[in-house]
């Protein structure tokens, strides 16, 4: 505990520049002109609810950090109809389709922090190892939080293979201050970009929220991504709380039946703190059946430690909620970072395929 809070009295002492570079624009019914926000949604925690949490959290057992059995090597494109998804952990998807190359919350630092000698740290490496990840044609950043924004990795990635970053509002201030040259599309909910004819990216409401300091709450907005092709309809969704299903029903009827759903699990304790933010593995269950009970692949869980659950509630708490929910065989399909999947295959193999 004194270490979490040692950790959180430095990160609220970093100087900060932050909140006069992020966005600027008209109001609207989530942006209040200074702040994003969720409508008709609760206010986020204040201050002081965050250091209750920090001095009162009960953080379940992780292990130490270990290898993998076996890393993922994708190939180099996936033409077509073709959808494959490699999993390299927490967030981060390396999604094959039509031939495009793309990555989802990518992270490959070893901490989701601010520093590099502190903060949560990887418990397994990347299931892809950065050298076998094939040219990367679009980055796509849910919002803005470290374990979904990892400038180090976006500066890699833009070195190496100059993709197309797509985020919603104010995080594209954030991206330029590191990749000056960066090509990055920032969108508000509802925006959309075509990347390429009969494949394009919608941005549209989660219920989250967004920071980097202290000090720049909520000055960049948070999106889930609808990638529309002409083989299926893919929903990628890094953080959201479950809000009574609301968002996800209308992107349902908006965009649906989907091809394939990414859809978060983990960090879902204390739920006084995180339910507001965070879907548990039941929500998560929910939000499926919203969308119409497509085929899923959880996320955010066994990478790194966030919230106070344990390293292996996520997926025990998930298989008793698809069992309580009659979910058919392969419908829901975790995946063990290394992992991928093809996605329309009709057999189905265990979690740990490589």
């Amino acid at each position: 505990m004194r270490y979490s809070i040692i950790l959180f009295s430095l990160f609220v002492l970093m100087l900060s520049s932050c909140s006069s570079r992020y966005y600027n624009g008209p109001v609207s019914d989530h942006f209040d002109g200074e702040r994003f926000f969720n409508p008709g949604k609760p206010e986020n925690k204040p201050f002081s609810k965050v250091l209750k949490w920090y001095a009162t959290r009960d953080r379940q057992p992780w292990p130490a950090f270990s290898e993998l059995p076996f890393t993922d090597k994708p190939p180099q494109r996936v033409d077509g109809k073709g959808l494959r998804v490699g999993f390299v952990g927490h967030a981060t998807l390396l999604i094959q389709t039509q031939g495009l190359n793309i990555l989802t919350d990518p992270v490959w630092s070893d901490r989701a922090s601010p520093f590099t000698w502190a903060g949560p740290k990887r418990v397994h490496p990347p299931g892809i190892r950065f050298d076998d990840l094939p040219p990367i044609n679009l980055v796509l950043i849910s919002h803005n939080h470290y374990d979904h924004l990892d400038l180090d990795t976006l500066a890699r990635l833009w070195q190496r293979d100059r993709p197309r970053f797509i985020v919603p509002l104010g995080n594209e201030a954030l991206i330029r201050d590191r990749v000056a040259q960066a090509q990055i599309e920032a969108r508000d909910w509802g925006g959309q970009v075509a990347v390429m004819p009969g494949l394009t990216v919608h941005l549209e409401p989660v219920q989250h929220w967004s920071a980097r300091t202290p000090w720049d709450r909520n000055r960049a907005l948070w999106a889930a991504f609808v990638l529309t092709t002409p083989d299926g309809t893919i929903y990628f969704v890094g953080d959201s709380g479950y809000g009574g299903g609301d968002n996800f029903r209308a992107t349902a009827a908006k965009y649906g039946p989907f091809r394939l759903a990414v859809l978060p699990i983990g960090s879902y304790e204390p739920r006084w703190f995180m339910a507001d933010n965070h879907m548990n593995p039941e929500e998560a269950v929910k939000a499926w059946n919203d969308l119409g009970q497509p085929p899923m692949l959880p996320t955010h869980y066994g990478m790194f430690q966030l919230a106070d659950t344990g390293y292996e509630a996520p997926l025990r708490d998930l298989r008793a909620a698809m069992q309580a929910a009659a979910v058919p065989e392969g419908r829901i399909r975790p995946l063990n970072p290394g992992g991928h999947w093809w996605v329309d295959e009709l057999a189905v193999a265990p979690a740990t395929e490589r």
